[in-house]
């Protein structure tokens, strides 16, 4: 269960980074977040496209991990 958990919480971090990255222009994002460029007015949509995809890709290996095997 805790493998779950971990994993579930991965995955819906990166869902909000991902929605972060298509309304977040790069120069308001956090230093700390790849794509920050101080300044910068435009959006980075591959970032949020490959961070939506791992997001989907993890939540869904969440919900087959927490299936029972009946």
């Amino acid at each position: 269960m805790p493998m779950k958990f971990a994993i579930m919480v991965l995955g819906i971090v990166l869902l909000a980074l991902a929605i972060a990255y298509f309304i977040v222009p790069a120069g308001s994002l956090p230093e700390f977040v790849p794509g920050y460029e101080a300044g910068s007015d435009r959006l980075h949509v591959k970032h949020g496209l490959v961070s939506l995809a791992a997001a989907v890709v993890l939540l869904g290996v969440a919900w087959v991990t927490g299936r029972s095997s009946r």
